[in-house]
């Protein structure tokens, strides 16, 4: 089978969407399907060569190539080569799979495939959360002058709507009235962090050597309104007293300028010192902080699956999160972290009852974290049913 994934952009930053074509790549590749990928960045894009060194693979035969059409236009990312691309070589693939919504990519293809027997998929990677509305109104306003000519007709006319977990497809449907989709749920998941873990936790303390013997809660995402990063610094510092050793660690881009007001926050509150800001994490560098951290913590006030999560796990740390990240209910289940509200009340509550569980606790706390993920988010099982999704709907 010939895979086509459409997306806006191929940039790390970009999160979610772009993280779970990496991580699909190779196992579905693996099931003897080729995967391709057509975006809207410019050719000289100066993330391009890591995207490709991230997907590149000796065990299988087929390989990806990547399409860069762009460059495009607007917060959009309208490029005017997408569509006759899309009309020219959509043919060649026995399914197109979009990435995310309120970018051209997903009007593109509609533009380009409808009334065509070529089938196309859309993954919404919780852009549809009800979160949005009720967090940004105004912008929720502006989308309703997309919905009607654009993205409603994407969803209504793809083969399936394709959501990450039963929570977000039954979300979806509380965002707009004039909604209509041929849903269908896939597991999602990661694949095998390296094995090196003392080797990368090295490195990782070696350019943070202040971090050495510290016990580490980390923070690995973008830094946005939506992931509660407010709520975690002022939950630390009201649990930071308790153990010098307790230091945060925040990883991730800053996408809309939010760092220095959060960093002021830290400071007003006596505790510039007990954070590290890293920037964005990537490779081993990255599995270098899963490593040396304790515990991995995620307020976050909307999350359709959190890859990030599941990357935890898989490294043996428990989560603390909050119960609007959708798979929440299965980590629970498993024990392999702490839940509470996305609320000030609920992100102090995660901190506190880490701090205070005895060793014997945590350490059957830690236990399960690998077998929730193997059993659970293990990216072999998305692969799997993403094939099985595609074949039964041709």
């Amino acid at each position: 089978m010939k895979i086509l994934h459409v997306i806006s952009s191929i940039d790390p930053k970009g999160g979610g969407p772009i993280e779970g074509i990496k991580q699909l790549n190779i196992p579905v590749r693996e099931l003897n399907n080729q995967v391709d990928v057509v975006c809207c960045d410019p050719p000289n894009a100066h993330y391009l060569d890591s995207f490709k060194n991230l997907i590149s693979t000796t065990t299988t035969t087929t390989t990806t190539t990547i399409y860069t059409l762009g460059p495009s236009y607007l917060r959009y990312t309208y490029t005017p080569k997408l569509v006759p691309w899309l009309k020219v070589n959509a043919k060649n693939y026995d399914a197109v799979i979009v990435n995310g919504l309120w970018q051209y990519n997903g009007f593109a293809v509609w533009l380009a495939l409808a009334g065509t027997k070529i089938p196309y998929y859309v993954f919404t990677h919780g852009m549809l959360d009800p979160w949005f509305k009720n967090t940004y109104p105004l912008k929720h306003l502006k989308k309703w002058l997309y919905w009607p000519w654009a993205e409603y007709k994407v969803l209504r006319d793809a083969r399936r709507v394709i959501f990450t977990c039963e929570d977000e497809k039954l979300l979806a449907r509380e965002s707009f009235w004039l909604y209509k989709a041929n849903e269908a749920v896939t597991a999602y998941g990661v694949n095998n962090p390296p094995s090196n873990d003392e080797e990368l936790k090295t490195q990782f303390l070696i350019q943070y050597p202040h971090l050495q013997n510290k016990r580490i809660a980390l923070y690995l995402s973008r830094i946005h309104v939506k992931k509660g990063c407010d709520l975690l610094i002022e939950s630390f510092a009201k649990i930071a007293k308790r153990d010098e050793n307790v230091h945060l660690v925040i990883a991730g881009p800053d996408q809309t300028g939010w760092l220095p007001t959060l960093q002021e926050q830290a400071k007003k509150l006596g505790i510039p010192d007990r954070i590290t800001w890293t920037g964005m994490l990537q490779g081993e560098m990255k599995w270098g902080a899963f490593y040396a951290a304790e515990v991995f913590v995620l307020p976050s006030h909307q999350e359709n699956f959190g890859i990030v999560v599941a990357e935890a796990l898989a490294c043996g740390k428990p989560v603390l999160i909050s119960n609007k990240v959708n798979i929440w209910r299965e980590i629970e289940a498993d024990g392999a972290g702490l839940v509470a509200v996305d609320t000030l009340e609920g992100t102090y509550d995660l901190l506190l009852r880490w701090l205070n569980m005895s060793a014997e606790d945590f350490a059957r706390m830690q236990e399960k974290t690998i077998p929730c993920f193997k059993t659970r988010f293990h990216v072999q099982r998305a692969a799997e049913r993403l094939i099985e999704i595609i074949k039964e709907s041709l």
